[in-house]
């Protein structure tokens, strides 16, 4: 009975809700699904395929309700390539393959990597998306019609107005319906979807890709579906992790991971290409009030209904009234307040944020900005935490025994000035480093006590190591070259 509530809440709590969101997501899926299938150097209809199926599969089998998974930017790009060489056949393989790669991924828990990435690499990720989207609508920005700024204009005032008035229907899906109507009642020359790309005609149908089942194959194709399968984890999981602060919830990062191979094998043997969540799609739903799976479901079978079913309606809505609904995607997902944490924070999550912002936006790489904010951080952690360890030491009464405490943490950042904080050249008959209150990480650590100890018996001194606690006892035990019998029963002692 909980299972069948849990379910019947992450469909049907907000249907209305869900379904206006819906509606909206779909029409802003079709100049993305376009624009990606020129990147990827596909036909629009690959695109366009691929975002039906994908968001109709992972509404079912996602692990973030009310997120969006559909043709993306990043994974279009690692695509290029394939396709340019190969053809789009062996993309359909690739993306097969992607789904096989994904579903392991599930099945091995890796969603849980993302506890590693940092609120400031986070935080970089949607600046930098944030960007990126605007970006994206430069060209329909400049060198444009007087006419096509009017409809923009038009197109933001209602989205930010139209909730003043009322929040029963999404303002986006207003400022659509309104740019269209004014733009075909006053006949002004603008872009349209039509204009676009070739919109299909027909459903999609079903079929195996057209390549030789061989190892040739294999080796073509296997670099490729590991990139995007990488790429399309990493965005789809960072999404989720969004939409989950959005909205105040959690998501099944395992299930996520197993519903996006799912959903890329679904649109590979139904002509289309892969892709992964979308940050900006996801945030207009939410936004727009969706909290449930059946947004994701409406806006892909909205979207094939519009392709198939009502072409000529869609074919009119102008791309002003898109870019508009883009334009405040931007802005909503861009974290201002981080502009004024950058004098409060400390200057290493700056310049972790600072530093994800800068690659994604020079690169268009979201893997590689967040892979390069991850490192940092990596690296002032490591520096915080060897800077938390210390070595004290006072000499006996008699002078003959030198005796060092070490406290805090002891690892590969920390194991040199561990190092050199012992004299082993001091004229004393026994040197005693008293590790009570430290421990041992690594084989860097565990490098560094041999040093010491092998390089103080070469100087005549006897060395006695205690304290070592259960765990730091078993590294060195394991790996170090100096007597083990010793430094085990001074660690007994």
């Amino acid at each position: 009975m909980k299972n069948y509530s849990g379910l019947a809440r992450e469909w049907f709590a907000n249907p209305r809700a869900d379904m206006l969101s819906g509606i909206v997501v779909a029409l802003a899926l079709i100049p993305e699904a376009i624009g990606f299938s020129v990147i990827a150097g596909v036909d629009p209809k690959v695109g366009l395929y691929a975002s039906v199926v994908i968001a109709i599969v992972i509404a079912f089998t996602g692990g973030r309700p009310a997120m969006i998974s559909a043709a993306t930017a990043a994974t279009a790009v690692v695509m290029v390539d394939l396709v340019r060489d190969h053809g789009v056949q062996y993309l359909f393989a690739a993306t097969i393959l992607m789904g096989v790669l994904q579903i392991g991924a599930g099945l091995l828990k890796l969603g849980r990597l993302m506890r590693f990435v940092s609120r400031s690499v986070m935080t970089g990720f949607v600046n930098a998306l944030a960007i990126l989207i605007f970006m994206a609508q430069l060209p329909e920005l400049t060198g444009v019609s007087t006419a096509t700024y009017g409809l923009i204009a038009l197109g933001l005032v209602i989205i930010y107005g139209f909730p003043r008035i009322t929040r029963a229907v999404p303002a986006p899906l207003v400022a659509i319906v309104v740019v269209t109507i004014v733009s075909v009642v006053f006949k002004l020359d603008v872009r349209t979807v039509a204009q676009l790309g070739e919109l299909p005609s027909a459903l999609p149908s079903f079929g195996w890709p057209e390549v030789p089942l061989t190892f040739e194959t294999l080796r073509i194709i296997f670099p490729f579906a590991a990139t995007l399968a990488a790429v399309g984890l990493l965005e789809s999981l960072l999404t989720a992790q969004i939409v989950d602060d959005m909205t105040d919830s959690t998501s099944n990062k395992s299930r996520e991971c197993v519903g996006q191979g799912l959903a890329n094998m679904a649109s590979a043997v139904f002509g289309g290409m892969g892709g992964c969540a979308m940050i900006g799609q996801s945030v207009i739903n939410v936004s727009s009030g969706a909290r449930g799976r059946l947004s994701t479901l409406v806006a892909g079978a909205f979207l094939l209904v519009l392709l198939v079913l009502l072409q000529d309606l869609l074919a009119i809505v102008p791309v002003a009234a898109l870019t508009a609904v883009m334009i405040m995607v931007s802005v909503n997902t861009f974290q201002w307040r981080s502009l004024l944490q950058l004098r409060s924070h400390p200057l290493p999550s700056s310049i972790v944020m600072l530093a994800t912002v800068a690659v994604v936006v020079a690169t268009k790489d979201l893997a590689i900005g967040v892979l390069v904010g991850v490192l940092l951080s990596g690296v002032f952690f490591a520096g915080k935490v060897s800077r938390l360890s210390h070595v004290a030491s006072e000499l006996s009464e008699d002078g003959r025994v030198r005796t060092y405490r070490v406290t805090g943490q002891v690892f590969f950042a920390s194991a040199g000035a561990f190092t050199e904080s012992i004299d082993v050249l001091e004229p004393v008959e026994r040197i005693v480093i008293d590790v009570h209150a430290a421990h041992f990480w690594d084989i860097s650590a565990v490098g560094a006590l041999d040093r010491v100890v092998l390089k103080a018996r070469g100087n005549g001194r006897v060395v006695e190591v205690i304290g070592l606690n259960e765990a730091s006892a078993t590294m060195v035990e394991r790996f170090a070259a100096h007597d083990k019998e010793g430094v085990a029963a001074s660690a007994a002692h």
